[in-house]
């Protein structure tokens, strides 16, 4: 069996995305994680960590010849054009893992959890999506969560958002479905459950 019904899942930091996930996951679909396939990527005596120290130098391994992350990220945040490179190295590989994870799901649909689906392209690089849903919250809310949960302040949670798309950005140009997640959790449940729904009616046989 092979799933052709693929869902990408996105929104903003802090807007829930691993809450709907882990709801979809509850019902039986398998979700395939961007952030978990790129650190696969990037993992030790693998192709894309050997071009990451080729493009920048060893400087980026830590000690046990792994990728130190700290490191990356302070290179990459501090130079657009070092971003780029990575960005290229990473995304092409983490886009063919989740296509393949996905089509090789037994459910009757898969989602592929993307977080920065609208800045890294949207449909153009991911024309292999069926539909996209977006989790959507607040700008209020979203900063409060996401002061809460890392433990930051407003003006850096507030730079944490400038950095990605706007809701207008997700909302506007790439959701086919949203999930309005400014309630508590457990609103959550019957929105996941008549997504679920659609997507099995709309899903071609298995």
């Amino acid at each position: 069996m092979s799933t052709t019904f693929v869902i990408g899942l996105t929104g903003g930091v802090a807007s829930g995305k691993s809450e709907v996930a882990h709801r979809f996951e509850a019902l039986g679909i398998v979700v395939a994680d961007a952030d978990i396939a790129a650190r696969a990527v990037l993992a030790p005596g693998g192709e894309g960590l050997a071009e990451a120290v080729a493009a920048f130098g060893n400087d980026i391994l830590a000690a046990d010849g792994g990728l130190d992350r700290a490191a990356m990220r302070r290179r990459v945040f501090a130079d657009h054009d070092a971003r780029r490179r990575l960005e290229a190295i990473v995304h092409p590989r983490v886009r063919a893992m989740l296509e393949a994870e996905c089509r090789a799901a037994p459910s009757a649909y898969a989602i592929a959890a993307i977080p920065l689906l609208a800045e890294g392209g949207g449909r153009m690089a991911y024309p292999w999506l069926s539909r996209i849903l977006v989790v959507d919250v607040s700008p209020e809310t979203q900063l409060q969560r996401l002061m809460q949960r890392d433990g930051i302040d407003a003006a850096l949670a507030a730079n944490m958002l400038a950095a990605q798309a706007s809701r207008r950005e997700r909302l506007g140009g790439i959701a086919d479905d949203v999930i309005a997640n400014d309630g508590p959790l457990d609103a959550l449940d019957a929105q996941v459950a008549a997504l679920d729904r659609k997507y099995r009616n709309l899903a071609p046989p298995l």
